[in-house]
C-alpha cells in the first residue's frame, strides 16, 4: 500500500464516522427502531420519562411472561420479548427502578429493542452507555396496575 493510501485512509474513516453521527443527531440509534412507536428523538424519550414515577408502591404481579437479554458491549441495548398470549398496551419498562421507556403497544411474541439511549430518568438523565459505573441490574414492566420482574440474562 502506498504512503498516500496509508495517510488518507484514517482521514476517510474519520469523515465517514462524522457523517454518520451527524445524520443521527437527536436520535437514540443509528438505525430506526422496528417499532414505529419507538422511533422518537432523545428529547421526546426524555420528556416522556419526566412524566413518569417509578411505581414502588404498586402491587407486585407474578413474574412477567417475558425474557430480556442485555448487551453491555457495542450494541448497548436490551432486547425484551413479550412471551404471553396477549397483546400488551401502555407498558412502562423500568431499568434499575430509575430509567424508563414507554411502550404503547406491544404485540404478543414481539421482540422490542431498547437502546440504552432510549432510557431516561425523571430528571432527564439518560442511562449511561460507558458501562463503567452503572449496569443493567433489574428490568421490570408496569402494566395493568402491577409491577412485574422480567427474567434477564446477559447477551452472548
Amino acid at each position: 500500500m502506498s504512503s498516500f493510501a496509508k495517510n488518507i485512509r484514517p482521514a476517510f474513516i474519520g469523515i465517514v464516522a462524522v457523517a454518520l453521527l451527524a445524520g443521527c443527531a437527536g436520535r437514540p440509534s443509528l438505525f430506526p427502531n422496528s417499532d414505529k412507536d419507538l422511533r422518537k428523538t432523545s428529547v421526546a424519550f426524555a420528556a416522556d420519562a419526566a412524566k413518569r414515577n417509578y411505581p414502588a408502591t404498586a402491587p407486585r404481579g407474578a413474574e412477567a411472561q417475558a425474557q430480556a437479554s442485555v448487551d453491555h458491549g457495542i450494541a448497548n441495548r436490551i432486547e425484551v420479548i413479550n412471551l404471553s398470549d396477549e397483546n400488551w398496551t401502555n407498558v412502562e419498562l423500568w431499568v434499575n427502578e430509575k430509567y424508563v421507556v414507554f411502550i404503547p403497544n406491544w404485540p404478543t411474541r414481539r421482540m422490542e429493542q431498547i437502546n440504552f439511549q432510549m432510557l431516561y430518568d425523571r430528571d432527564g438523565g439518560s442511562f449511561p452507555i460507558d458501562n463503567k459505573t452503572i449496569r443493567v441490574e433489574k428490568i421490570e414492566i408496569f402494566k395493568d396496575g402491577k409491577l412485574q420482574n422480567v427474567p434477564t440474562k446477559l447477551a452472548d
